[in-house]
């Protein structure tokens, strides 16, 4: 089911928790909407599944106006941080119970209720749990069967707040490509909501990046870390360098070096914006001058952190295999692969 949302608008008393967002969400596709608490991801989801009801717009699906349904009748799968999952009750009752609380015409047959919690907890690689309460499961565990519930009513459209946001970090791993590889099986329309842009990046097709109730951006999670549209999604996806520049004579100076721009029409000044991956050491070539304040190996990689002449402070990310070779105290040249620029308050321009 494809999903487009029409100049949608939220408040709550004085605060605006969605501005005048439109969104097409493609069908079968897995969107997450990420920022950061109080961007409004949350609140949008919830005006889709009907849970909370907007103060303009329109919520369309397939092309349907959807904004006065109720939430029965959008058919929508709802999964929570916290699971919600009832506990005095089995595996087995709670994947089954959003089917025998149904009534009338829409009344399922037990035997119909059973063979489908039975391929429920195969898809959700919990079979031979039915029995246990939530209580004699692991967080992973709950989580799955929080999600085998929402299926279980065969829904237009999967919803997921903040699914993982309960879990440690090695289960919230394997539990994102398990997700993944779900999402591929069942082909479901799938909105997500994270502030995690590792989850973001690492699940969706693509990313809708919220701040102050309004679109940042919308794309692929490779465009959305390799060209963000403003200086808050380069801020907010991925670590990031933020140097202050200024133009001159066709190119950006900042921190003593001169920068060539693609776009070499700027003028003022500016900010420029280098992940610390894209910083390389280049010997005696032009670079900043830095000196190398601390080095910590992270796995493969080596981080540091090293101070340019002008006293900012810049973050710098290597293989390992240079960790022999920079120490605190280093002086050391430095100079970007690649780096994005904005003018103040403008549009960006990354080279």
């Amino acid at each position: 089911m494809s999903i487009k949302i029409e100049h949608l608008r939220k408040r709550f008393g004085t605060f605006t928790a969605v501005d005048d967002v439109t969104l097409d969400i493609r069908e079968g596709e897995l969107l997450a909407l990420l920022g950061p608490s109080g961007s409004g991801k949350t609140t949008l989801l919830r005006v889709i599944a009907g849970l909370e009801q907007p103060d303009g717009g329109r919520v369309l699906f397939d092309g349907e106006d959807a904004t006065s349904l109720s939430v029965q009748a959008r058919r929508a799968g709802f999964v929570f941080q916290h699971y919600a999952l009832f506990r005095h009750l089995t595996v087995e009752e709670n994947i089954a119970f959003g089917l025998r609380v149904r009534r009338g015409k829409q009344r399922v047959a037990d035997a119909a209720i059973r063979a489908r919690v039975a391929e429920l907890l195969s898809l959700v690689q919990l079979d031979g749990l039915s029995g246990r309460y939530p209580a004699q499961l692991s967080g992973g565990q709950r989580q799955r069967v929080a999600l085998a519930r929402a299926l279980a009513i065969e829904p237009r459209v999967l919803l997921l707040d903040e699914p993982f946001g309960a879990l440690d970090a090695q289960v919230r791993r394997d539990l994102r490509r398990w997700l993944r590889q779900l999402h591929d099986r069942t082909g479901l329309t799938t909105i997500f909501v994270t502030h995690d842009q590792e989850e973001a990046l690492e699940l969706a097709d693509r990313v809708a990046i919220l701040n102050r109730g309004r679109i940042e951006q919308l794309g692929s999670p490779a465009e959305a870390y390799d060209a963000p549209a403003s200086p808050f999604v380069y801020s907010f996806v991925g670590a990031v360098n933020r140097l202050t520049a200024h133009w001159e004579a066709g190119a950006l100076h900042t921190a003593g070096l001169r920068l060539q721009a693609q776009d070499a029409r700027g003028e003022g000044e500016a900010d420029v914006f280098v992940r610390p991956e894209d910083l390389r050491l280049v010997g005696d070539a032009p670079g900043w001058v830095a000196t190398i304040v601390d080095a910590q190996r992270n796995g493969p990689r080596l981080r540091l952190r090293a101070r340019l002449q002008g006293g900012d402070e810049v973050e710098i990310e290597l293989p390992a295999d240079h960790e022999g070779s920079v120490h605190p105290g280093r002086v050391v040249r430095l100079a970007p692969k690649r780096f994005g620029w904005f003018p103040r308050g403008g549009a960006t321009a990354p080279c």
